[in-house]
């Protein structure tokens, strides 16, 4: 299960009290509009959040490669860039990497890396085609050349990882250019400054520690549109006692929500009946009603 910790946001109202038994069903219908709303314009790229925990790097230019859509049958080049700002993958060996390969499972080992918007350029022929920028860390692109292995393992990641992220489908078989370490111009992209992990292992103990100590707080789901294909599914968590968000732990997977509220104050561990979209959810904690909000995008069906 793969689960992505969601940034959350604060909604600080200070010298105000709120009496719950005054909220009535037309300022709740209200306040999940405006809040549709402001996905809306979230999507349409109108409204934009600062994220404390990312920078904006120039990458470098490493190696290009030339494969295939296999759906539209149209030549595609991803340029594999190279910045001392992506943090380097664990260490491993060669051997430890066929080791690896040959395992049941070989995603386990995870490569950081930054994947660029897709970008229409032009081939040698004149001709229209797609480019994709993937950066990973300059010391590790540098062990890439060296090794032809970790090479080709490299860009099956940077494939698998283009493909999960755009819907795509791409060709295993790919030819590096020998005369061009880019198409197209590099451009900045938006990175982590730190490196989180895409898996949150929790261990037999330390789940039985959280659940005997902790309480399951009450929380509803609410889809939007409530009429026809649902575009979201909205969370709302009542957290009572919790005053920041800063105690709160939250992530997301493709079906799952995690939420910890420490010290052991509360602990929600649920599944959703929808698919949805971790990359595009956003959560925001209320302190005046001391009501979690998290909204995600929900992937059709």
């Amino acid at each position: 299960m793969r689960l992505k910790k969601i940034l959350l946001h604060s909604n600080i109202t200070p010298d105000m009290e709120t009496d719950s038994s005054l909220l009535t069903s037309e300022m709740e219908q209200l306040k999940q509009e405006e809040l549709y709303h402001q996905l809306l314009m979230q999507a349409m790229g109108e409204v934009q959040h600062q994220n404390p925990d990312s920078r904006v790097i120039r990458p470098e230019p490493g190696m290009c490669v030339k494969t295939l859509s296999i759906t539209e049958k149209q030549k595609v080049f991803v340029n594999i860039c190279q910045s001392p700002a992506v943090p380097p993958p664990p260490h491993l060996s060669k051997e430890e990497l066929l080791e690896l390969l040959q395992s049941d499972d070989p995603t386990a080992y995870r490569v950081p890396m930054s994947l660029g918007e897709p970008h229409t350029e032009l081939d040698n022929n004149s001709q229209g085609c797609t480019a994709y920028d993937v950066v990973i860390n300059n010391e590790f692109f540098q062990k890439c050349q060296k090794d032809p292995l970790f090479l080709q393992f490299v860009i099956a990641v940077s494939f698998e990882g283009l493909e999960n992220k755009y819907s795509v489908e791409l060709s295993r078989e790919w030819k590096a250019l020998k005369n061009r370490k880019f198409l197209g111009s590099v451009s900045e992209q938006n990175i982590r400054t730190e490196s989180k992990p895409s898996i949150q292992e929790i261990s037999p103990s330390d789940s039985h520690t959280a659940l005997s100590e902790a309480k399951r707080p009450e929380f509803c789901l609410l889809v939007e549109p409530p009429v026809g294909d649902p575009q979201y599914l909205i969370a709302e968590v009542q957290l009572p006692g919790v005053s920041s968000s800063r105690s709160l732990v939250l992530d997301l997977g493709e079906d799952r929500l995690v939420l910890t509220a420490r010290p052991s104050l509360f602990h929600l561990d649920c599944y959703f009946p929808l698919t949805i979209e971790p990359e595009t959810s956003v959560a925001q904690y209320n302190t005046s009603t001391q009501v979690l909000t998290v909204t995600m995008t929900v992937v059709p069906s």
